[in-house]
């Protein structure tokens, strides 16, 4: 594996690693968010929409199990071999973003083992609006919040919200029983984020995760 960028003091706000060129490796694409936003549904998601025609394989992050690649087999939406979990014991921030050398042997591993592929998801465990990956670790990365977080998530910003490439607004439906207003959590998000893209989801309403899986299909294309 090639050498990391040394650092010698925390970045608890920024990224520490240069980022690294694709140079004919697998599209890897970060998917954070705080815990119970949904972040391991919609991988699970993306992995039945994608696998017919894509070649994929998942790194998950848990602080002290394997809770979200046992989540992923025991659903069957990837053969055993294209998923690996990574237990950080630390904060999950730290381990995609800080010190991200066992994500990226993980990483790295899959592509070894399992020869070309097109797709590499790494699944975040559970962190705060705060959390982002290393462009070294990544080349694209979601932040999933939920609307039982309340209408005001979007507005309360930080760096997951206002820098991820998409944000996804989940468990839309739910919105009517917690009293959040969809079209305030779109005005915020896009007084937050410009240009860049936000999706709303209901994976009970859309299992496929449509919108989701058509702005990865589009990264992979272009």
């Amino acid at each position: 594996m090639p050498a990391e960028t040394e650092h010698t003091h925390p970045h608890p706000h920024g990224d520490p690693h240069a980022p690294r060129a694709a140079g004919g490796r697998a599209l890897r694409i970060g998917i954070g968010g705080p815990v119970g936003s949904g972040k391991t549904a919609l991988v699970a998601a993306l992995c039945r929409t994608l696998a017919a025609d894509v070649r994929l394989a998942v790194v998950t992050n848990d602080i002290y199990t394997t809770e979200d690649a046992d989540f992923l087999l025991r659903n069957g939406v990837l053969p055993a071999d294209r998923i690996r979990a990574v237990e950080t014991g630390c904060c999950p921030h730290t381990a995609i973003r800080d010190d991200i050398s066992a994500n990226l042997d993980a990483c790295e591993d899959l592509e070894a083992d399992l020869g070309p592929l097109d797709l590499v998801l790494v699944e975040s465990g559970g962190d705060n609006l705060t959390a982002t990956f290393s462009k070294g670790l990544v080349d694209r990365q979601i932040f999933v919040v939920d609307v039982a977080g309340g209408d005001k998530v979007p507005r309360k910003g930080g760096p997951g919200v206002t820098t991820a490439d998409l944000l996804v607004v989940n468990k839309t439906d739910l919105a009517p029983l917690v009293g959040a207003d969809l079209s305030v959590m779109a005005r915020d998000a896009g007084a937050r984020r410009g240009a860049l893209p936000t999706v709303f989801l209901s994976l009970v309403e859309d299992p496929a995760a449509t919108p989701v899986a058509d702005w990865v299909r589009g990264l992979l294309k272009g």
